[in-house]
């Protein structure tokens, strides 16, 4: 196809042409040309490498069409760029797999979109799950020198014991959170954050982190005694020596010594929300609605899954889908469909807990991850949530758009080997949701 192209131009124009056409297909990198409504016009053998396992219909038609079961704002991006040119979007990191432990890594995919003009899009794809694996281990160490040299607005020290209780009290917790000592000793320092931000389960997890690493350390919201909260960074190290065996909590004989186990330091650092939320939503945050995108979906279940593993509890995936979307689009237009998935995205974040994790993984398709939660109380949110959208309606240009949901949930289990099967067995409990009427949850089940 590109020889005969290439004899219709003039004979400059040709060579030039053939020039691009060999380029292309020696790049390193995966290179595509899109219409401006992603429709492909040129494409190389690595980008079609990456691509084809993804698209849905087995064919390169469009990029956008191609990528929406995994970056399924993609779309919305270049739609709403408005320059004449320019970067799109760079680097944008797209989880394809959650990989399998022991036997094959995640991968995950980098794009880039450039717009060169007003009918003309080129992306460059290439694969970035080794470069990923690497960057995770030096986040961690750069997470550890900003506790230890960024300036702190106030702090508190805390003592806690091998279970993760707070042993005693002095006056840097009441500075910073309000709070006596009657009110907190003898508690999990848990108490010290919102009710919905940990469980019992990852009090633990934290406290076998710091045993594994020499430190924890997390950021989120911290309560103060008169109910105000105030964004704050916890970093756990533990005080004792650490386990001698990968894997095992600190020796059960010195379970019953009256020294500290592990110090908790809590650091007032407000004044730095701003950026870091920044920079959060521009990695962590689907563009469109605001709420985890997939990567970072993936990646919090790849923690939760390693918890797991190393001790066993309760964990349930459910997988949301808004019933009838493409009739939304097509009798209101796709902004009245952005704005059903905004709608969707909200009351999802406001009926799972803190500790939950809630993303967008597809076009119209959401997932919610419970840790610590058995397929019983997954089933009672999820029809608490399809009842509340059911009830609901999204105002748009004056028209009042009414849309219901369908939901299947899967509950990990030692048959499974990871996130890709968990995901599969929830798949199919939303496809016998679809398939029973819609507006419904469905559990899976063997059968």
């Amino acid at each position: 196809m590109a020889t005969a192209v290439a004899r219709e131009m003039a004979p400059d124009l040709a060579e030039e042409y053939e020039a691009l056409v060999q380029f292309l297909y020696v790049a390193p990198v995966g290179l595509i040309q899109t219409g401006a409504d992603g429709s492909i016009v040129m494409i190389n053998p690595l980008s079609a490498q990456l691509l084809m396992p993804l698209s849905r219909d087995g064919g390169l038609s469009n990029l956008f069409s191609a990528l929406e079961g995994v970056a399924p704002d993609l779309r919305h991006q270049a739609h709403a760029f408005k320059d004449a040119y320019g970067m799109v979007c760079e680097g944008l990191r797209i989880q394809v797999s959650a990989g399998v432990r022991g036997q094959s890594d995640p991968q995950i995919l980098s794009l880039s979109l450039l717009k060169l003009d007003d009918t003309r899009l080129m992306a460059v794809i290439t694969d970035i799950s080794l470069q990923v694996k690497r960057e995770r281990l030096l986040r961690q160490n750069e997470a550890w020198l900003n506790a230890i040299l960024t300036g702190i607005t106030d702090y508190a020290v805390v003592g806690l014991d091998r279970e993760g209780r707070i042993g005693d009290w002095n006056p840097s917790i009441g500075r910073l959170t309000g709070f006596d000592g009657p009110s907190v000793i003898g508690k999990a320092y848990s108490i010290l954050g919102p009710e919905d931000a940990s469980t019992a389960d990852r009090v633990r997890d934290r406290l076998f982190e710091a045993d594994a690493n020499g430190w924890s350390l997390d950021e989120g919201w911290q309560l103060r005694a008169d109910g105000s909260r105030f964004w704050g960074s916890a970093l756990i190290a533990p005080l004792h020596d650490r386990p001698q065996r990968d894997g095992q909590p600190p020796p059960e004989a010195h379970a019953d010594r009256a020294d500290p186990g592990y110090c908790l330091i809590i650091r007032d650092i407000t004044d730095k929300r701003e950026e870091n939320e920044r920079n959060r939503k521009a990695h962590s945050c689907d563009h469109l609605t605001g709420i985890a995108n997939r990567r970072t979906f993936f990646e919090a279940t790849e923690r939760e899954l390693a918890r797991r593993l190393r001790s066993p509890r309760e964990l349930s995936l459910i997988l949301f889908d808004a019933d009838h979307f493409k009739q939304v689009n097509d009798t209101h237009g796709h902004p009245a469909g952005d704005a059903v998935l905004k709608h969707f995205a909200s009351v999802l974040s406001q009926t799972f807990r803190q500790v939950d994790v809630v993303a967008r993984i597809g076009g119209e398709e959401f997932a919610v991850l419970l840790p610590s939660t058995g397929e019983r109380g997954a089933l009672v949110v999820a029809e608490r949530l399809r009842a509340a959208t059911e009830s609901a309606s999204v105002i748009v240009d004056g028209a009042c758009i009414r849309y219901t949901v369908s939901a299947g949930i899967a509950v990990m289990d030692d048959s499974l080997g990871g996130l890709d099967e968990l995901l599969k067995r929830a798949d199919l409990a939303l496809y016998a949701a679809k398939a029973g009427g819609r507006n419904r949850i469905s559990c899976w089940t063997p059968a």
